[in-house]
């Protein structure tokens, strides 16, 4: 029964990445005030405060038939040319999906608003970026747990209690000793992950 649970601990960390690529963080873009020309916060600097990943989503909230989201090339977000935009929404609860890394432009279908500042510009992370990040924080865990280890063998140092029964004949069968307990040990760890290893892999194939 412990192998199953541990067998499904190890498949969901294992697929905890593919879990979050696809479903993703929805984003709402402009906060309450939604998709207008005068937001509380300038939309430019919400961008920048926020990461986007891949399969992400943008919410727009605006009034249908009054303003439209319109997705656009570089140089169309920095002129704001309206006219041949890539992708256009108007159903005033748009949603957008990052579908890959890299840069998206946004502008509102109103190029007198667009001039006015009513326009967004987001960068998706790229995916070698985000597993680079989600490798940093388990790399210290290792080194605080062996760190207790070295202590804990240092501290059976009662040999030199026994000296005054027999220290010169104690002395060096206890080095032997100590080694061959280190050694099994240090093995002990590996024949159980093995262990555990062959009986996941036994559990996978049933």
């Amino acid at each position: 029964m412990f192998d199953v649970y541990f067998l499904i601990v190890m498949l969901m960390d294992l697929g905890r990445f593919t879990i979050g690529l696809s479903s993703g963080h929805k984003f709402y873009v402009g906060e309450s005030d939604g998709w207008v020309l005068t937001p509380s916060e300038d939309y430019s600097h919400w961008s920048h405060r926020n990461r986007f990943q891949v399969n992400d989503t943008l919410y727009f909230k605006y009034v249908k038939g009054k303003d439209s989201v319109l997705v656009v090339s570089e140089k169309e977000y920095n002129t704001c040319n309206t006219t041949h935009p890539l992708t256009s929404l108007s159903d005033g609860d748009s949603i957008f999906l990052l579908s890959r890394s890299g840069p998206f432009f946004f502008v509102s279908g109103d190029s007198g608003n667009c001039l006015k500042g009513q326009k967004l510009a987001v960068k998706v992370m790229s995916m070698v970026h985000h597993s680079h990040t989600h490798r940093h924080p388990p790399s210290p865990s290792p080194s605080p747990t062996v760190s207790p280890v070295h202590p804990a063998l240092s501290s059976p140092a009662p040999s030199p209690r026994v000296d005054p029964s027999d220290s010169g004949v104690l002395s060096p069968a206890s080095g032997p000793s100590a080694a061959v307990r280190s050694s099994a040990g240090s093995v002990g760890p590996g024949v159980v992950s093995l262990g555990l290893i062959l009986v996941i892999m036994m559990s996978s194939m049933v």
